[in-house]
């Protein structure tokens, strides 16, 4: 099981030049509610909504959300091992939830900050190719 990062995301659908393997697809992705608003604000920040909307609701409708439920919201107000932003945050107690029901969970992101959080915390990083 892979926790997606909307980093991961974005960069599959703006082919950026860090694009994950296509192989990442492939495998069974979570993540929180919020890579769903996250994605879709950085999509219509850049005016895409109308050329990429479909790609991403394809995408996003691939990826089991996680609801921010309290045990999640409670995580996230605990201290974490590296100062965090509040949106990592919420990833990272999002993904620690997930390991508690899931243990052998991977993280998948190319946010340096996110993932420094997750490998603090003991989450194995997927192994993301970069240019």
């Amino acid at each position: 099981m892979i926790y997606l990062d909307s980093s991961v995301v974005l960069a599959e659908l703006l082919a950026e030049d860090e694009r994950p393997p296509d192989s990442l697809w492939d495998d069974t992705l979570v993540s929180s509610r919020l890579l769903e608003y996250e994605v879709w604000t950085r999509i219509h920040a850049l005016k895409l909504a109308q050329s990429h909307g479909d790609a991403v609701r394809a995408l996003i409708g691939r990826v089991a959300l996680l609801e921010l439920v309290p045990p999640v919201l409670s995580r996230a107000l605990e201290p974490f091992p590296r100062p965090v932003r509040t949106l990592d945050a919420l990833h990272a107690a999002s993904a620690d939830f997930l390991r508690q029901r899931q243990p052998a969970i991977q993280v998948a992101t190319y946010d340096m900050r996110l993932a420094d959080i997750a490998s603090a915390l003991g989450f194995t990083l997927y192994p993301l190719q970069r240019p």
